[in-house]
């Protein structure tokens, strides 16, 4: 009887064992892992031009990943444009760079051939914001605003590090501060992360302005067409603003559905196609990358269907008229590019993408955006402080009373990526904070950036 009870137990163990690895797969969380190194070590060796060792070490801090630093390593073929990852030699990534494209991951298949022959003529778009500064970076125009910058790159005396890497600041449309980390300069390129979804809102807002789509209007994703599919209600607007109900929700831990699609899938808007609802369209939110990734989709179908089209699209309008001429849009493995992450720009350039919002929409006197477009961004949804690709103060939500405690004023928001990327927008006050850099805390150094912002406007106040 003692070994019958034992062997039932020996079973129920086993099979509540397998259960669990099949529930929560670690070992695809694995595989995000390493393709997270592969990937930025490809792209800000080769985009950005830093030192491969250097980024290793800092991704090797990343919540999730610095417990993989015994085993997790990178091996960089600068001839073939390629970073190997592997965990103790198991489990490798394979990242490609392609000029002009940047890094892509190759998993199950090769990368898909993109004729870059209309995106360089489209690169050659005249602009119409004329250059913010010239070459050499622009000292502060005062003391207080020279200690503002030399507070965001100050190190606290133990982890986690903020890592700064470039300040820009904007006042009524020009630089009147900015400031470098080491081996990073006015032209570098640097890394967006989810800032990247705000440009994806410039671009529907382009698309809306032609009439070509309308935020209202169901998101024409084929795969939820089908009669009595409960998707088919979901509309851009939903997408936009995270509230479409899909079973999306992202934690950036590598066990969640986001960070599976972003660095396993090929096909990263098939497999958020694939995704089911899990409640009614504008009754939850959730931060949600996939959502981003069908908006991508329907720019690519909106601008002529082909990856190239889409690419194209972007630097013709958005790019090409603000003078991002460092911007690159990374793309997965079938040449859609990735509107959810992974777009590079110099800090310049992010801030010319700052300034078409802080100008309600307009460069040079010509409209780029729908009239009221900005105010649709920066507006709340469901009472939470994220708005439709930006972050939002204009709400009572307990994010955004803490940040208008923290120094940002009613009515500003921002763009927001991983690590600490922000470009801070404040309409009322002509104001614009870009920071960039590798902040490994859980809220990306935002205490660091509120100093930031609270130091500026002080500077910016008492001239």
């Amino acid at each position: 009887m003692l070994k019958y009870r034992r062997a039932v137990l020996a079973t129920g163990v086993a099979t509540a064992a397998v259960a669990a690895w099949l529930a929560y797969r670690p070992d695809l969380a694995l595989q995000v892992a390493v393709g997270v190194a592969a990937h930025d070590v490809c792209s800000k060796t080769f985009t950005s031009g830093l030192d491969p060792g250097a980024v290793l070490a800092e991704t090797l801090t990343r919540d999730g990943i610095g417990w993989l630093r015994w085993g997790l390593r990178a091996e960089v073929d600068r001839p073939a444009g390629r970073v190997v990852a592997s965990l103790a030699g198991l489990l490798p990534a394979r990242a490609l760079h392609r000029p002009g494209l940047g890094c892509v991951l190759a998993k199950a298949r090769e990368p898909a051939v993109i004729d870059t022959a209309a995106i360089s003529a489209a690169r050659q778009t005249p602009a119409l914001l004329p250059a913010l500064a010239g070459p050499e970076p622009v000292a502060a125009a005062s003391r207080q605003l020279e200690a503002a910058l030399a507070q965001a790159f100050e190190e606290p005396p133990r982890p986690p590090l903020r890592r700064t890497k470039a300040v820009v600041i904007v006042k009524e449309d020009r630089i009147i501060a900015e400031r470098y980390a080491p081996g990073v300069g006015p032209d570098t390129p640097l890394m967006g992360f989810s800032m990247t979804k705000s440009v994806v809102n410039a671009l529907i807002g382009m698309l809306a302005l032609d009439g070509r789509v309308s935020p209202s209007q169901p998101a024409a994703i084929g795969e939820w067409q089908g009669a009595g599919d409960a998707r088919r209600g979901i509309t851009i607007e939903h997408l936009m603003r995270m509230t479409s109900g899909l079973d999306a929700d992202e934690t950036n831990s590598g066990f969640d559905i986001s960070s599976r699609i972003l660095y396993l899938a090929d096909d990263m808007g098939a497999a958020a196609a694939r995704l089911p609802r899990r409640a009614p369209p504008d009754s939850r939110w959730h931060y949600s990358s996939p959502s981003t990734l069908l908006l991508s989709r329907i720019i690519r179908e909106a601008a002529g269907g082909r990856a190239e089209d889409a690419l194209a699209f972007a630097h013709r309008r958005l790019f090409g008229p603000l003078g991002m001429r460092t911007a690159v849009l990374e793309t997965d493995a079938t040449g859609a590019f990735i509107g959810s992450s992974y777009m590079f720009a110099s800090a310049r350039d992010w801030a010319r993408l700052g300034m078409l919002y802080l100008n309600d929409g307009k460069i040079g006197g010509t409209r780029l955006l729908p009239e009221g477009w900005v105010d649709f961004s920066a507006t709340s949804s469901l009472g939470t402080s994220y708005g439709a690709g930006f972050w939002t103060t204009r709400s009572e939500h307990a994010w955004a009373r803490r940040w208008r405690e923290g120094g940002l004023p009613y009515g500003a928001f921002f763009a927001s990526g991983d690590l600490g990327q922000r470009i801070v927008i404040m309409p009322a006050q002509r104001l614009l904070v870009v920071r960039l850099g590798d902040a490994v805390d859980p809220t990306g150094d935002m205490q660091g950036t509120l100093r930031l912002v609270r130091e500026v406007l002080a500077a910016v106040q008492s001239r």
